[in-house]
């Protein structure tokens, strides 16, 4: 989520530009101004007027539901601390409106909330760990149908984005209130203390002395001055020891200049000592005087904090002793040396001047192919991460419909990408009947050999209220074998699963929703993450907790597909680190491709029930006859039933 609370204006309507491809090493580019979205020159699929989704009534508890394919088995509200009147701001007086700024328009009103907003979750083993704004929260899901909780930790920094990796927990600061203590008091101001007028930032590509290269936002707008320096401040990554599940510790933490709005597990194949984190963020910099080095100059300023990500080595061995090894410039211009190598304007048509990209909002990295895909704000990239320490751009690309890259996800076979669009920064309703189904989606990109192609667009079709925040968030894949299949979360517009086996023409083919968390007014909530883990999907819900769903067979998805996903067991899972699935060659794995080519009509009613007669009385003799057909078969079909033709093959020819 890019979190509106901690975010300036500008981010929070950020719009990308033209599509324009930028290869590492070429020049900053400005594209061309657009007055409105741009007729797609690729499918997207359309809005539903009609869907059941539509008209639900609203309410905490008891909202109205849609679903098909999918069924919410439970739903876990948030423990005392976190739910709606327990959390320690509940018992403070209301915070102090910062001053307004002459000339500036006043800030609008926050949205409701419902308690601490739920943030991204992390699997291992029979846990699952739910990230807090207030901490972070452990459920033990030995028996998913009857989860529980199992521990509880209060540790305010919002977001709290959270990674597991053994026995060490991961969490991403931000806030300027967050605490080393982990303390709910906040960080208070000096007495008398009255904050300098915010000064203005320089339009983008110049210094405030107007030389190339003022620094990340652009546009203009004024920023915030640093708060009072605090050697009580935490602005970067927690790190816990939960190898006591009841009782976790919190060690030393990792502080960086711009705190870290997520960050992403990377696991080197060779480097079995270490473990690295990846630091996305673009919030403001602190002062050299809280954070030694700290510096938000220009281009000129060879230590910015601007310009960059910020990787951190964490010695398995000894988690305490973790550092920052580089700020790699992963921005730059190879044939200049720029640190500003990327530039995006045009916001939305409303003729913003193009700004330099100065930061990601999320990476998801694939070690096992060596490449990461990266979120970054205004552009999506692709990151050649061989050299853990040293993440090198490969490409970039930029899109009209995009209003800020939000983040990534890789199919398993690492050959497609998709990047969503967080249009709204998450706290607008951006899925009504008049938004456009090119903004707020999924763009799905083909990848190979470097290059990035533009298939197509989704979005989730159910047109939503004025009352319910909406946009693409976060997801992951469901193992189905032989086909690509997303489920993910839009907010208050509940989960969604997708199929992007053809990356030129996604379908829904499975859903949730709840009506509104209120009728007649705006409360922020929905599902902040859904992702399969182990048999089930569970979804971050930012105001009514933990939900657990089970998929369902449908016309879309067989009973023999669900079953072949659910074979697939993984120790650890972070959504932003996935690993390669590899599906046991099986007969549970076979009937799911024979009901895959059934559907595709690449093979006859009859034919599918013959070949699973045949597995399910072992007959070798006739297992191998229709090993040899498909084989013959797969030579003269094409795409997705090609491959799951030579698939099958392989495993019938075992007998």
């Amino acid at each position: 989520m890019m979190d509106t609370r901690f975010s300036s204006p500008l981010l929070r309507n950020a719009v990308a530009v033209a599509l324009t491809l930028f290869a590492a090493g070429s020049s900053a580019a400005f594209a061309q101004i657009v007055a409105g979205p741009p007729k797609p020159t690729v499918y997207n699929n359309p809005q539903q007027p009609n869907d059941p989704r539509v008209g639900l009534k609203g309410g905490i508890f008891d909202a109205g539901v849609a679903e098909s394919g999918m069924h919410l088995v439970l739903n876990i509200p948030k423990p005392n601390g976190f739910s709606q009147g327990t959390t320690p701001t509940d018992a403070a007086p209301p915070p102090t409106p910062p001053p307004t700024v002459p000339g500036q328009p006043a800030r609008p009103p926050r949205a409701g909330s419902y308690g601490s907003t739920n943030s991204d979750l992390a699997f291992s083993g029979n846990h699952v760990f739910v990230g807090n704004y207030n901490g972070f929260n452990v459920y033990d899901v030995t028996d998913p149908m009857k989860a529980k909780l199992s521990t509880s930790v209060l540790c305010p920094g919002a977001q709290d984005d959270i990674t597991v990796y053994g026995h060490l927990l991961f969490l991403s600061v931000e806030a300027n209130g967050a605490r080393v203590d982990c303390g709910t008091q906040g960080i208070p101001l000096p007495p008398g203390y009255v904050p300098p007028a915010p000064r203005e930032r320089p339009a983008a590509g110049l210094t405030a002395a107007g030389a190339p290269g003022a620094g990340g936002g652009g546009g203009g707008f004024r920023q915030r001055a640093p708060d009072p320096a605090s050697p009580d401040r935490f602005r970067g990554v927690r790190i816990f020891d939960i190898g006591d599940l009841s009782h976790p510790k919190q060690l030393a933490g990792v502080q960086t200049c711009r705190g870290s709005h997520t960050h992403t597990l990377v696991v080197d194949p060779k480097d079995k000592d270490n473990v690295y984190l990846y630091v996305s963020g673009y919030s403001q910099i602190r002062s050299p005087e809280e954070l030694a080095g700290c510096s938000g100059g220009g281009i000129d300023d060879p230590n910015t904090a601007l310009y960059t990500i910020v990787v951190i080595q964490v010695p398995l061995a000894h988690p305490e002793l973790a550092k920052v090894v580089n700020s790699p410039r992963i921005f730059s211009d190879d044939a200049t040396g720029a640190m500003n190598g990327l530039h995006v304007g045009n916001l939305h048509g409303e003729g913003a001047a193009a700004t330099d990209v100065s930061g990601c909002h999320d990476i998801t990295a694939f070690p096992a192919l060596g490449i990461a895909a990266g979120a970054c704000t205004r552009v999506g990239i692709l990151l050649d991460i061989k050299d853990p320490v040293h993440p090198k751009r490969i490409t970039a690309v930029s899109d009209p419909n995009f209003s800020f890259w939000h983040s990534a996800m890789f199919n398993n076979a690492g050959d497609k990408v998709i990047f969503d669009d967080e249009w709204g920064g998450g706290s607008q309703p951006r899925c009504r009947a008049q938004d456009p189904m090119t903004w707020g989606a999924d763009s799905i990109f083909t990848l190979k050999n470097g290059t990035l192609t533009l298939g197509s667009y989704y979005k989730m079709p159910a047109p939503q209220t004025e009352n319910e925040n909406c946009t693409a968030h976060n997801g992951s894949i469901i193992p189905i074998p032989g086909r690509d299949i997303e489920v993910k979360s839009w907010y208050q517009g509940g989960v969604s699963i997708m199929d992007f086996t053809d990356a030129t023409h996604p379908f829904e083919i499975g859903y949730f929703d709840r009506g509104p968390l209120d009728d007649n007014k705006f409360i922020d909530g929905g599902e902040w993450s859904a992702y399969w883990y182990n048999g089930y999907i569970y979804g971050s819900e930012i105001a009514r907790g933990l939900d657990v769903f089970k998929l369902v067979p449908s016309k879309y998805v067989s009973a023999n597909e669900i079953a072949a996903a659910e074979q697939i067991h993984q120790a650890e899972f972070n959504a932003q680190a996935p690993t390669p699935i590899v599906y046991p060659p099986n007969f549970i794995t076979a009937k799911a491709y024979v009901d895959q080519l059934a559907r595709s009509n690449a093979l006859t009613a009859d034919k599918a029930s013959a070949m699973v007669a045949a597995m399910d009385k072992k007959d070798g003799k006739k297992l191998k006859g229709f090993a040899a057909e498909l084989d013959k078969g797969a030579a003269s079909a094409s795409g997705a039933d090609a491959s799951r033709m030579k698939m099958l093959a392989d495993i019938l020819k075992k007998g």
